[in-house]
């Protein structure tokens, strides 16, 4: 199946980076002669003990670049997910939950209705939940959700330099060519208006 169309049991996406990496790793055989799990077991036959000198053997003695040597290391010490879209789609699910958790769960429908409103913002947004923060994606990360304590989850969004009025609170992020450049804070779901749903789709819009 394609990566483009599974989704976890929560209805999340798999990760931009993690579908190249799995294109990455069909095409390793063809690239370098083994498949990944060939280049596993060499490198635990025969490789050093230790991730990251694992990572430099296989660079020096079979020439293998950066991304490739990396993965290879990664998963030699049982680490990542060795490309595998539906073990990250477990875990989005895990992620999500654990943020909402004791606490922060009064949070949890400010976080629906903003995941809501950015799914209807475009046919290809994408949501892709990391440990601390959900991003929303287009061809980039155009906005994030993220909680800022328990009684506020900041939106926040790529919107370069743009002018935007005192409620969008400029991060700083631009002048650090970080993508999230504004954030709004909202601390009910009653903050969640037109003007919040104008700076989405403008954020949106923006990542053509």
């Amino acid at each position: 199946m394609s990566t483009a169309k599974l989704k976890s049991r929560l209805g999340y996406d798999v990760h931009p980076s993690l579908a190249m990496l799995e294109f990455a790793i069909e095409g390793l055989k063809q690239k370098t002669g083994r498949t990944l799990e060939e280049w596993v077991k060499l490198v635990g036959n025969e490789g050093p003990e230790t991730e990251k000198e694992r990572r430099e053997w296989l660079k020096t003695k079979y020439q293998l670049g950066g991304n490739d040597a990396s993965w290879i290391a990664e998963r030699s010490v049982g680490k990542g997910w060795g490309g595998n879209p539906k073990t990250y789609l477990k875990r989005a699910d895990i992620f999500v939950e654990r943020m909402f958790r004791r606490a922060k769960v009064d949070l949890r429908p400010i976080y629906e209705e903003l995941l809501k409103m950015g799914r209807k913002t475009g046919p290809d947004v994408k949501v892709c939940p990391c440990q601390t923060f959900v991003p929303l994606y287009r061809n980039h990360v155009f906005a994030q959700i993220k909680i800022a304590n328990r009684k506020r989850i900041d939106l926040g969004l790529a919107l370069k330099d743009t002018k935007t009025p005192k409620r969008l609170i400029v991060t700083g992020g631009f002048a650090r060519k970080d993508r999230i450049s504004h954030r709004i804070e909202i601390n009910s779901v009653n903050d969640i208006d037109g003007e919040v749903k104008k700076w989405l789709k403008k954020a949106y819009d923006m990542d053509e």
